[in-house]
């Protein structure tokens, strides 16, 4: 895998993961009423030289967390998003219990699966991760003109999937993404019952005006860092370099910048793996 043929920004219509940007989905399941919560941090982890996206999930049920994972994701220049793994825990009164599911591509023969494919159409099959014995989640793309409604809104032109694994072959579920939000409805139509739905999305200003070109993804850097797990940069340079001269006296600008401009994507289609 080239860190090359990757971008910097995942900006996929069906999965946007915005940095700063929370979903909410509420929902059953049958142990009990459920809450998640994903977050797209400003954080990325370096796996196999590319920065991936740190996104933390959080499960609630009766009030209770049961579940803390951190999933790691990068975007391909063609637009593919792809999985790089997860640090997931499971708890019990406030205590690690198991971190099963836990893998992170290129240790012990684990490797990157495709999440959301840059232009998805009915009949699609893809691999969204793989590490024998522990995580083989895999999809099929149903139908890309579906009609959802949730308590976030209604939306047309739905993506809809199957989700399974032969690990358990017994549970699948069908998940379903709007464009420009991503993932707004899962349902676990075998193996058991149980349905999340999208309540909000608070979307955080962005750390810096957007760029004046226009432009949404970068080619990520094939060096730099280090550091495995770095904050995304939020604009700033050097601390050694001195401030900029004071600007020159005389009239006023009658309308000068108006500062950094907030982000307009609405993301994850990140939801529990």
């Amino acid at each position: 895998m080239n860190p090359a043929d990757f971008v910097t920004t995942i900006d996929n219509p069906y999965m946007p993961l915005t940095p700063g940007t929370k979903f909410r989905y509420e929902g059953t399941t049958e142990d009990g009423t459920q809450t998640v919560v994903v977050e797209v941090t400003r954080q990325t982890k370096k796996i196999l030289g590319v920065p991936a996206v740190v996104v933390r999930d959080t499960v609630t049920e009766d009030g209770q967390i049961i579940e803390d994972t951190f999933d790691w994701f990068a975007q391909d220049r063609d637009g593919n998003v792809w999985s790089f793994g997860e640090d997931s825990k499971e708890l019990e009164d406030g205590k690690v219990v198991s971190t099963e599911g836990s893998w992170e591509a290129g240790k012990d023969g684990a490797e990157p699966g495709i999440v959301m494919k840059a232009h998805p159409k009915a009949g699609d099959k893809y691999r969204q991760e793989y590490y024998k014995g522990v995580a083989e989640d895999r999809a099929e793309v149903l139908s890309t003109t579906d009609k959802v409604t949730v308590p976030h809104g209604s939306y047309d032109n739905v993506l809809k999937t199957k989700d399974d694994s032969p690990l358990e072959p017994d549970v699948v579920q069908h998940k379903y993404y709007a464009k420009g939000v991503g993932l707004i409805r899962e349902d676990q139509v075998e193996g058991g019952t149980g349905q999340l739905e999208l309540v909000s999305v608070d979307n955080a200003p962005s750390p810096k005006p957007s760029p004046s070109d226009g432009s949404r993804s970068e080619p990520v850097p094939t060096d730099g860092p280090g550091d495995p797990s770095e904050p995304v940069p939020t604009g700033g340079g050097d601390t050694n370099v001195p401030p900029p001269p004071p600007p020159p006296t005389g009239p006023k600008t009658p309308d000068g910048p108006s500062g950094g401009v907030p982000s307009n994507g609405i993301t994850p289609g990140a939801a529990r793996p």
